[in-house]
């Protein structure tokens, strides 16, 4: 299952590599596409989720690094809320 590293640039100019373990990510996110704070958020967990599953229906179990992965970005998107930090998120890069 080929995985894909994406890097972002949140709201407050920081830049983070993120990982994928499908492709799956590329249905939600586009490379050079700025989203909004919340929305960037629903379309990672909801990308992350499905790459998990997909590694569930092929080996049998989920992908700890897409949920290690998710808890990441909640994390940072949770701070940033907190900050009452809005913006968009940028997609830098992605490749597999």
């Amino acid at each position: 299952m080929p995985a894909v590293n994406f890097t972002v640039q949140w709201p407050d100019g920081k830049q983070e590599r993120c990982y994928s373990p499908s492709t799956v990510v590329y249905e939600y996110l586009q490379s050079g596409q700025s989203y909004p704070l919340d929305e960037f958020m629903q379309r990672t967990e909801t990308a992350l989720v499905t790459a998990s599953k997909r590694v569930q229906q092929k080996f049998g179990y989920t992908c700890s690094a897409a949920t290690d992965q998710l808890n990441i970005i909640r994390r940072r998107f949770k701070e940033l809320k907190k900050a009452s930090s809005s913006g968009n998120v940028i997609v830098l890069d992605m490749a597999h």
